[in-house]
């Protein structure tokens, strides 16, 4: 480093992206705090770089003295012999040294010293390139892949990783490829200052809308919200406050250009486009994206019922029931799909559970004793139970339990 460190100062540069200037100065100014405490005041330590060679040289005030013991003296005869033959003790003599005449104990602690500052102002580049990237999509190249599967990319203005929790699932790449994310942190550890990346992230769909789309990017068409199943299926919530234009259209674009490129970043993943409406019945039946909706219910407790045809119910639930739970989040409500005969069960099971016994027909005081004691206090526990269990209670025959089945099925 001291034999040529324009060089090194030029190369380092180079490689950290860094002002080699700024570099330059924290060499110099690294080597005069590591000698400074070798030395006094009245040594007048003065550290440059030699212009014509390169090399780091030191220049300070020696003192004389009989025989050298600190940084700061020179022996009697040392100094007769290469500076001055009538030197005198206690005289003060200039002498200039290049850095690698110092021992090597010295310069490792100032080449420390030097890369600690170094990685101090890398460090702070990163951050202050992180606070004009963070929040938008970088671009890079996979530089490689650690064993747990974090991939380390090159994004330019420094390193950046992809953790597994961070990556779509069934998505892989290779060292080399090209690579799209969503800047989304930033992390410092032992090995340095990087750069966290995210193509799970809802907000990562957002930019590239964004990018594609430009009445998304102008503001014409809002954004509402954004659900997402990485690598499954998307639902993206838009409204426009302009009544004549038709938000699905632009996003899909001519021939579907538009919507197929952010599928094709997103290794084909399902997008649905979902328009916002102020009616909650209607924004679930936007939500589910499907034609067969019957009717919707808005239960209690912020729950939906909504009835579709037999033909439809698969494609309303999703597979592994990911339209359904994608379309719950969109509104926030839990939101249960029925055919019309599941949901006319479901409210007939409701009035059996609420609805007492005696409300049952042929069931007279003392069949209502007898099965108040076994147990059965609901329409529905008549219903649920076997013909059998009903004919063992002693004092109900097989007509009474026939009929009390009979009467609890169409109750």
């Amino acid at each position: 480093m001291s034999a040529n460190i324009l060089d090194a100062v030029i190369k380092l540069a180079a490689i950290k992206q860094l002002d080699k200037d700024v570099i330059q100065e924290i060499i110099v100014d690294a080597i005069t705090s590591t000698l400074a405490k070798k030395l006094l005041p009245e040594n007048e330590l003065e550290v440059f770089v030699d212009s014509s060679n390169g090399a780091i040289k030191v220049k300070y005030l020696a003192k004389v003295v009989e025989l050298e013991e600190n940084l700061g003296e020179i022996a009697l005869t040392e100094a007769r012999a290469e500076y001055d033959r009538n030197a005198v003790l206690d005289q003060y003599i200039q002498r200039t040294l290049s850095l690698h005449d110092f021992e090597p104990k010295l310069v490792k602690v100032a080449q420390k010293n030097i890369m600690d500052r170094i990685r101090s102002l890398e460090e702070e580049k990163i951050h202050n390139d992180f606070s004009k990237q963070k929040n938008t999509i970088v671009s890079g190249r996979v530089k490689s892949i650690d064993d747990n599967g974090t991939y380390r990319i090159d994004i330019g203005f420094s390193d950046a990783i992809l953790p597994p929790d961070e990556q779509i699932e069934n998505e892989y790449y290779k060292v080399g490829d090209s690579i799209k994310a969503y800047a989304i942190n930033i992390r410092t550890n032992a090995n340095g200052t990087v750069v966290v990346l995210s193509r799970t992230n809802p907000e990562f769909v957002k930019k590239l809308f964004e990018a594609e789309i430009p009445e998304i990017f102008n503001g014409v068409i809002k954004i509402r919200k954004i659900v997402r199943e990485p690598g499954i299926r998307t639902k993206v919530e838009l409204e426009t406050a302009d009544p004549k234009l038709d938000p699905v259209s632009c996003c899909i674009g001519p021939k579907g250009t538009r919507i197929d490129s952010i599928r094709r970043e997103l290794h084909g993943e399902q997008i649905d486009i979902v328009i916002f409406s102020e009616d909650l019945e209607k924004m679930i039946e936007n939500a589910l994206g499907i034609e067969g909706v019957r009717n919707v219910i808005i239960e209690r407790n912020r729950a939906a019922s909504v009835i579709v045809d037999d033909a439809d119910k698969v494609t309303a639930i999703g597979k592994q029931g990911k339209n359904v739970k994608l379309a719950a989040k969109l509104t926030g409500l839990k939101i249960d799909i029925y055919t019309q005969g599941e949901f006319d069960e479901k409210k007939a099971k409701e009035r059996r559970t609420v609805s007492h016994i005696t409300e049952l027909d042929g069931v007279t005081a003392k069949i209502a004793e007898i099965l108040r004691h076994a147990g059965y206090t609901s329409v529905q526990d008549i219903f649920a139970a076997s013909l059998e269990e009903l004919t063992n209670l002693e004092g109900v025959g097989q007509k009474t339990a026939e009929r009390l089945k009979e009467a609890s099925r169409y109750f």
